[in-house]
């Protein structure tokens, strides 16, 4: 007997309809002008995403053309604007200088289910240097799972460096300098709190180094963390394909016991200066700021 298909997998429309909520979620006015996110990873279920596949290009081409109907929707004035009986509320929404960008990727959490869209954009906001602030990226993530919507939404600062500071200046503020290069290009990275988490991220993982690469490389593959006392780093090996230090493999801190994930907590000591390497696939570049 054949077993019953899913009851509820996603269609093309689900998906673009939920880029498009993203983007409404995470609308960030300024003074001028109002920013919408630009950058979309989208993961599906596996089942979804095989049965997709072959007109995903497609799927992203009307995505993309439901992102500028939405601006143009959202822009376009009220009667009374019209008639100059009212002001206009929010700036007029901009769309990206670079274009929409929208990736359509296997969702592999263990708990996906047919049907869940998950969506994590990003949008990078503009330095205030008038109030002394740096830049900011502002992450949108949505989920459609099971039919219920729901939004979660987080401002990562980065670093504050006047204009004509040196790389050498930024460098001071920050307690280990990390240098990576993943399918986007050479990224260097200013670690400036006691521990960050590195990895691909997604639906509820929110990393400090977000990778663009393979799915070999976990969505938190690993912790890295700073004693503030001794200034010694420890790393905390939480992927499924293991980290290395200097090609030595890191001990694991997960285990499995009747089915279930648990953290052994356990950490592996880290060089001032060391080559970090993620299931083989990326590699960064560690080098501690105290210890030269």
């Amino acid at each position: 007997m054949d077993l019953p298909a899913a009851a509820n997998p996603a269609t093309a429309r689900d998906i673009i309809l939920e880029i498009v909520r993203n983007m409404r979620e995470g609308l960030e006015p300024l003074h001028y002008s109002t920013l919408p996110p630009a950058l979309f990873h989208v993961y599906l279920h596996p089942g979804d995403m095989e049965r997709l596949r072959g007109i995903l290009p497609r799927i992203i081409d009307e995505a993309c053309r439901a992102l500028d109907a939405e601006l143009e929707s959202l822009n376009r004035a009220s009667l009374g604007e019209r008639l100059k009986l009212a002001r206009r509320g929010d700036p007029k929404i901009v769309a990206p200088e670079g274009g929409w960008q929208i990736r359509i990727l296997e969702n592999t959490d263990e708990d996906a289910a047919p049907g869940d869209i998950a969506i994590s954009s990003e949008l990078a906001l503009p330095a205030k240097d008038e109030l002394g602030s740096g830049s900011m990226t502002k992450r949108i993530a949505t989920r459609r799972l099971s039919g219920v919507e729901s939004t979660k939404q987080s401002y990562d600062a980065a670093p504050s460096v006047p204009a004509a500071a040196s790389a050498d200046a930024a460098d001071a503020g920050a307690v280990a300098i990390i240098e990576y290069e993943d399918s986007t290009g050479h990224k260097t990275y200013r670690m400036t709190k006691d521990e960050i988490v590195v990895g691909r991220g997604g639906r509820d993982y929110w990393t400090d180094i977000k990778l663009e690469t393979l799915s070999d490389v976990s969505r938190e593959h690993f912790r890295l963390r700073r004693d503030p006392a001794s200034g010694q780093f420890f790393l905390k090996d939480l992927s499924q394909l293991g980290t290395t230090i200097d090609g030595a493999k890191a001990p694991s801190s997960i285990e499995w016991e009747g089915g279930e994930k648990r953290d052994r907590n356990r950490e592996a000591p880290v060089p001032p200066r060391a080559r970090i390497g993620l299931a083989g696939v990326v590699f960064l570049e560690f080098r501690s700021t105290s210890n030269g």
